[in-house]
């Protein structure tokens, strides 16, 4: 059976699955003041970095609208995985999944999942990697999903950035109990739980929080033999290299990648923000 994975731009892939055929990347829309540009293969980062820093006005983003996930879903593989932003943080899941409903009622009946990864970034990246492995191994659909989303289950995902602001302004801190001072120069360790973001940890500055970050990763993981360690790093490519051999120095991985964000990612995550997953 041929397949296609479907993921929305939130999901940090390296530049050779850009052109994979058995992937389309669908792409939010990012704003920064009366700046409108598609997370596509156009995005540039480092001017689009310059714009936010300008920028007077919080940059958000809009997701995909069910139409444009309705042509990905329009081709001639038999089965479609889709893999979107956590349903708690963005919109992209909903109109996935309307866009499956209508295709169902439209155009027919077809195997369709869309896996709500309740992360973002590399999160996003490692259920797709799994979905890959499974699909190659040619797994029947309904397998596919079910080990795929025990997989998203036993998942974790850990971030630090550098200013948690884009993430309060645009109301994804609503799991936070409380935000730390920055004016302290504290960076919160957080985490996502069931696709909303919590605090796990602390340091005082980026150094000691990183240290935090990689001493919570290797204790926390279970079973990391069979897991992919996945890192997101925003134009800060040697701060993710020591946050990886930092955690490799503790635990070992079945495999490790690092990965420059996209868009969606430079906005929430800011630049200089880090995201591991495992």
């Amino acid at each position: 059976m041929s397949y296609k994975i479907v993921v929305d731009s939130c999901t940090d892939l390296p530049a050779e699955y850009h052109k994979d055929e058995r992937i389309e990347i669908v792409p939010l829309i990012l704003h920064v003041g009366d700046y409108t540009v598609l997370d596509d293969e156009n995005f540039d980062q480092l001017d689009y970095i310059r714009r936010v820093a300008e920028s007077e006005t919080c940059a958000k983003s809009a997701c995909p609208s069910p139409d444009r996930y309705m042509k990905a879903y329009d081709c001639d593989a038999d089965d479609i995985y889709v893999v979107t932003l956590s349903s708690k943080l963005s919109g992209s899941y909903n109109s996935a999944l309307l866009a499956r409903d209508i295709y169902h009622e439209d155009i027919g009946k077809k195997n369709i999942h869309v896996f709500d990864s309740l992360s973002a970034c590399c999160g996003q990246t490692n259920v797709t990697y799994k979905i890959m492995e499974y699909a190659e191994a040619g797994l029947p659909f309904e397998e596919v999903i079910e080990k795929v989303e025990a997989y998203r289950d036993g998942m974790d995902t850990y971030f630090v950035l550098d200013s948690l602001d884009t993430l309060r302004k645009n109301g994804r801190l609503t799991g936070m109990k409380a935000i730390v001072a920055t004016t302290l120069n504290i960076k919160p360790v957080c985490y996502a739980i069931e696709g909303t973001i919590a605090q796990c940890g602390q340091g005082i500055g980026m150094k000691k929080a990183l240290i935090k970050l990689s001493d919570i990763v290797a204790k926390r993981t279970k079973n990391p033999e069979e897991k992919a360690l996945m890192i997101t790093h925003i134009n800060c490519y040697e701060r993710a290299e020591v946050v990886k051999n930092l955690i490799l120095s503790k635990v070992s991985f079945k495999e490790v990648l690092v990965v420059d964000g996209a868009g969606v990612a430079t906005t929430y995550a800011g630049d200089g923000g880090i995201v591991v997953t495992c």
